[in-house]
């Protein structure tokens, strides 16, 4: 095979890297544009230029600094999208801490583990949204919060936890943002620059948990060069200048809000438009027309729900000219739609994982129609690509499958605090590999065509089958059960348990359901339920192996999906 012919492509030069800190990163752009909106968050009524929002992240950097938050420090933010959020993102950056993202749809179980995994020293929390009370889930798993004095916290759960930070004011035990922010202004601007300027672009900045095929989440520690440099070329290949207004509806804890969107936008000093707390298509046609913004991001279910408004003529959206779509595979037709029909003729598809910071291709503005809505692009600047044989372990010819593997400033320092999964995932020679199956065509255009792990992306969510048939075993009256991930024509795919009772009880959908409800995401939760009477009822190979493969041939089979199965993506 020669090196011609090989699945093997790297990044040109087009787009350098630079060697500094996200901290730097952003006073660099607001002083390049001071006058420009930085964040307008719509349904908080809130308005900031870059000049503005600078001083909100400086004093409310010296305000953590007041709390003790010191370099490596982990800070958890928790919250639906508001303007707070991207505050704490900068703020904890130009001191050095690690933000560590904290799902807004994570129960009293995932958070006890993310908390007491990462030893989060500060956490900042919104009270509450609808059905997510997230300070009284903090008070349930740490009860000592409100007999304590703010900044002593001594909890038995959560030992390492000393802060906790109100984003709607102090209540007992607890200190409120604003007078957080109010705070800094008095410590001096020369402290917190001396501390930002000599911070290094390698130290850790973030963790982001995805969950873990063992059963518990992994923390995926990124430095300010992995997601500095990604946004940067990420906005670049955009076309982004401080002209651009981005309507951003996707999660910010997500790599697809916070690098994205946040980090794409801020490093190119465009506006990051945040239309609602969560993802609302009507909020989101009605902020591009009244925002005018020339961008838009979602994941296919978002675009798709867009598409489907009855009311999506009587929006202006003559402004959008790009937009990403990723985070699950892209159904073609909805690519051209979204082409055709809200007018983002230099819209564009990424694909990624979290471990590389998180986007490794991305088709072009450039690129014809083809290979916009067929593929998922080619490589990203400054990094490698490559398919391999994952048995060999070889490099596949051009054309062949093989599992993707990347290399780059981009690859995640670790997985926080668990060695043996980063060994796992990065070899010897730093590829860190997918577990994703594609397909690298002959001028370096990459399609996705399976996953070696079983990994279920419902909506742009990532779940882990593992973690959720761990969970459900803690039911009583469960002997066993296998999670996979079935066919969707909304979500993509959607999850579904085969169960086997202890002794022949009878269990329902229902009952398991309400076992889940509170203590895991929502979306977590099967939404098919398939109930066997002995262990032989699931497929196996004859050495005992189940086979999940069959399962989901079976499943297509009874519920009817084989429809949503031959949804074509990229």
């Amino acid at each position: 095979m020669t090196a011609r012919l090989a699945s093997y492509d790297h990044g040109s030069s087009e787009f350098p890297l630079v060697y500094t800190t996200v901290g730097e990163l952003f006073d660099a752009t607001a002083e390049k544009f001071p006058d420009t909106e930085c964040v307008v968050s719509v349904h908080q009524g809130a308005r900031f230029t870059y000049r503005e929002f600078r001083e909100i992240t400086d004093n409310l950097a010296k305000g953590l600094l007041s709390l003790g938050v010191r370099r490596g420090d982990r800070v958890g933010v928790w919250s639906i999208n508001r303007w707070e959020w991207i505050a704490v993102q900068f703020a904890t950056a130009k001191i050095g801490a690690v933000l560590l993202n904290v799902n807004p749809a994570y129960r009293t179980h995932e958070l006890q583990y993310v908390l007491q995994q990462s030893g989060a020293a500060t956490m900042i929390l919104m009270d509450a949204f609808k059905s997510s009370a997230y300070k009284k889930m903090l008070c349930e798993i740490c009860p000592e919060i409100p007999l304590s004095q703010p900044g002593d916290l001594h909890a038995a759960n959560l030992p390492e936890l000393r802060n906790v930070v109100l984003m709607d004011g102090a209540e007992p035990g607890t200190f409120g943002l604003a007078a957080l922010i109010e705070a800094g202004r008095q410590r001096p601007d020369d402290e917190l620059r001396a501390i930002t300027s000599g911070l290094d672009p390698d130290d850790e900045i973030n963790i982001q948990y995805t969950s873990g095929t063992t059963g518990f989440p992994k923390g995926v520690t990124l430095t300010h060069f992995n997601v500095g440099n990604n946004g940067r070329h990420i906005g670049d290949v955009m076309r982004l200048t401080e002209r651009d207004r981005m309507c951003v509806p996707v999660p910010f804890y997500h790599c697809f809000g916070m690098v994205l969107s946040i980090l794409a936008c801020v490093t190119h000093g465009a506006t990051v438009v945040i239309p609602a707390p969560v993802f609302d298509p009507e909020a989101n046609l009605r902020t591009v027309a009244a925002e005018k913004c020339t961008a838009l991001q979602g994941v296919p279910t978002m675009f798709i729900a867009a598409l489907n408004l009855p009311t999506i003529a009587n929006y202006d959206l003559h402004t959008l000219r790009t937009g990403i779509m990723a985070g699950a595979p892209c159904p073609i037709d909805t690519m051209r739609e979204v082409i055709s029909k809200m007018g983002m003729t230099e819209f564009v598809i990424a694909f990624g994982q979290t471990e590389s910071s998180p986007v490794t291709t991305m088709t072009r503005i450039e690129d014809d129609l083809e290979h916009r809505v067929a593929t998922v692009g080619r490589v990203m600047p400054m990094q490698e690509i490559k398919v391999i044989d994952p048995v060999s372990g070889e490099t596949v010819p051009r054309g062949a499958q093989g599992e993707i593997c990347f290399r780059g400033y981009n690859v995640m320092r670790r997985y926080y605090k668990n060695p043996e999964a980063t060994a796992e995932t990065i070899d010897a020679a730093r590829w860190l590999h997918s577990g994703d199956l594609g397909v690298m065509n002959p001028d370096g255009y990459l399609k996705i065509t399976g996953r070696l792990k079983e990994m279920v992306i419902r909506g742009g969510e990532n779940l882990y089958p593992r973690e959720i048939e761990e969970f459900l075993r803690r039911h009583p009256r469960v002997m066993d059960v296998y999670v996979i991930g079935v066919p969707d024509a909304k979500y993509g795919e959607e999850l579904m348990a085969w169960v086997l009772p202890k002794n022949g009880d009878e269990l329902t959908a229902e009952q398991l359901r309400e076992f889940a409800k509170g203590k895991i995401t929502h979306h977590k939760i099967p939404r098919y339920f398939k109930f066997v009477k002995t262990a032989a009822d699931f497929p196996m190979t004859v050495t005992g192996k189940i086979q999940k493969f069959k399962m989901r041939e079976i499943a297509v089979a009874e519920l009817g999906l084989e429809a949503a199965a031959k949804i074509k993506t990229a």
